[in-house]
């Protein structure tokens, strides 16, 4: 574990030590990133005799403690790895062009803005793992994906959204699994 901390930084800092590449801020800052994330994700404690990596849930504990909050999941063995996934239910929910949208601009503003404040507290409660808009102007405007247990708690969030009780919105929700602990490339 050790040596591919070490490897990876090595990587990273032969990279960015080539004369012809002149790195800017935001490539130092994601390389920074990178490796705290490999650091991060090999924390090591130094015990007496030896050093011990520290997990932070057997998988066994996270599947008993998401089936006890509710959550559906499943697991199989990736034939690749040779690895568990777990796979577990969020709700994805489209945010679709209500028929409500006469609000002049100075409403449309205000309702934008708690729109936004209403995501934010979404995702910092863990209710909302990621939500964004949709980059054309068609009749779907945006998606949340919920992290929660039942279809009838992420409907509820969802349309307790200002833009969706204006009526600027409105919510189609669907069950989506994916696999716990995967991120977007």
């Amino acid at each position: 574990m050790k040596k591919l901390i070490v490897l990876t930084i090595s990587i990273i800092f032969f990279f960015n030590c080539k004369e012809e590449s002149k790195a800017t801020l935001s490539e130092i800052n994601e390389n920074v990133e990178e490796v705290a994330t490999v650091i991060k994700d090999s924390i090591l404690i130094e015990n007496e005799d030896s050093i011990v990596p520290v997990v932070s849930k057997t998988m066994k504990q996270l599947k008993e403690e998401l089936e006890g909050k509710g959550f559906k999941i499943f697991d199989y063995i990736d034939p690749k790895t040779q690895d568990t996934i777990l796979m577990q239910q969020y709700f994805m929910a489209f945010l679709k062009k209500g028929p409500i949208r006469g609000q002049n601009e100075e409403e449309s503003a205000e309702l934008q803005k708690l729109h936004l404040q209403h995501l934010t507290k979404m995702y910092e409660m863990g209710y909302a793992d990621i939500s964004g808009p949709f980059g054309d102007d068609g009749n779907l405007r945006g998606v949340t994906i919920y992290n929660v247990p039942t279809l009838k708690m992420a409907d509820s969030l969802a349309n307790s959204d200002p833009m969706v009780i204006a009526g600027r919105l409105v919510i189609e929700i669907h069950p989506w699994w994916a696999a716990k602990g995967f991120s977007l490339r």
